[in-house]
């Protein structure tokens, strides 16, 4: 954690702040390792506090190493700004994107005769991107856990089984196998709802012949994993068989352009092509690929407009698709971690179409 405040008091410098205030969830564990729900980074020159109630003091004593406990036992903002006052910071840069209109006005009252308030827009977020070892480590696990549970739910489903049950069924295994919670709300979506991008599981049954696709991933230490497979039950129609292989093309050029160096909208090009190429331009309408960390979805951005410059140990999805109303869709996603050279592929499942 050291290093990390090292690193903010290094931004705070250059938007011309002497102290900082974080409280979304994946910035205040980044910053301070703390995994409960309610507390307040306030980081200074010098000082490092926690606030929180007296529900997390234990807690945060056992998990905010290097950091003061403040206790916080009246209107939470009196004991901000008593900290930082305490802390004599005069500029303090704030998440602008997260804190609340009603909350910034109550603060800025209390602390504008001493103390002006700068946004801190997504600065955290830029130093989060590079991933350390630790963090690495953390994703690979949770890519682990997802490929097991792929090879598990392939045993579970077979027509008559619904949606909802494979989705409880993903997450009761990854559960059993070291996951703390989802990355997010799983998308299982069968037959013709694999046309929707975002389908979630529903109580539709499974029919012999359908289109699956299944995206979930895990949260291991803190860290999501986030993995897509389409799969036939049944056998495979030649259009079924088309679709997929001009989807799988598309997701194999695209990964071998991901490097250090390379602009993000240049991997999505890459895969974009193939696709329009074959005629369904029209039909994938999202980014390629997206950063994962201590949130599903965050920076870099591999889309039309991702002008980021991809570096070594940044995390990534790559994650074609093809969405035919009517049809059905095929999306296939692996998590990778960019290399100097070349990718790492995180997510192991095979990635031939499966005919179960």
């Amino acid at each position: 954690m050291l290093k990390r405040i090292v690193r903010i008091r290094e931004i705070m410098r250059t938007i011309g702040a002497d102290g900082i205030i974080a409280y979304s969830p994946e910035n205040r564990r980044y910053l301070s390792g703390f995994t409960g729900s309610t507390g307040y980074v306030i980081i200074s020159e010098k000082e490092a506090g926690f606030v929180t109630d007296f529900r997390y003091t234990e807690q945060a004593s056992v998990q905010c190493k290097g950091f003061e406990i403040i206790k916080n036992e009246s209107p939470l903002v009196e004991y901000l700004s008593y900290t930082i006052e305490k802390y004599g910071i005069k500029k303090l840069a704030f998440e602008d994107n997260f804190m609340t209109v009603d909350f910034y006005e109550k603060l800025r009252k209390k602390i504008k005769a001493k103390t002006e308030m700068i946004p801190l827009e997504e600065k955290i977020g830029e130093i989060r991107i590079i991933k350390d070892d630790d963090e690495l480590e953390n994703i690979k696990k949770a890519a682990e856990i997802a490929d097991l549970a792929f090879l598990h739910i392939l045993d579970y489903i077979k027509p008559g089984v619904k949606e909802m049950d494979i989705a409880l069924e993903l997450e009761y295994f990854m559960k059993k196998h070291g996951s703390s919670n989802n990355s997010f709300e799983f998308i299982v979506a069968s037959g013709n709802r694999s046309s929707m991008p975002h389908g979630v599981a529903t109580d539709k049954k499974i029919n012999n012949g359908d289109l699956l696709t299944l995206d979930y991933g895990c949260v291991y230490n803190g860290y999501c994993s986030d993995m897509t497979r389409t799969i036939v039950v049944g056998k495979a129609t030649d259009e079924q068989k088309r679709i997929y292989s001009i989807v799988l093309k598309a997701q194999e050029e695209a990964l071998l352009k991901i490097k250090a160096g390379v602009l993000g909208k240049e991997v999505d090009k890459i895969a974009r092509d193939i696709i329009t190429e074959a005629g369904y331009g029209d039909n994938f309408g999202h980014g390629l690929g997206h950063g994962v960390g201590l949130a599903v979805h965050e920076e870099p951005r591999l889309s039309p407009t991702g002008n980021r410059v991809l570096e070594k140990n940044m995390v990534v999805t790559n994650e074609p698709g093809i969405y035919i109303p009517g049809f059905g869709g095929v999306r296939i996603e692996d998590l990778i971690v960019v290399g100097k050279d070349k990718p790492i592929i995180l997510s192991k499942s095979p990635k031939e179409l499966i005919e179960l």
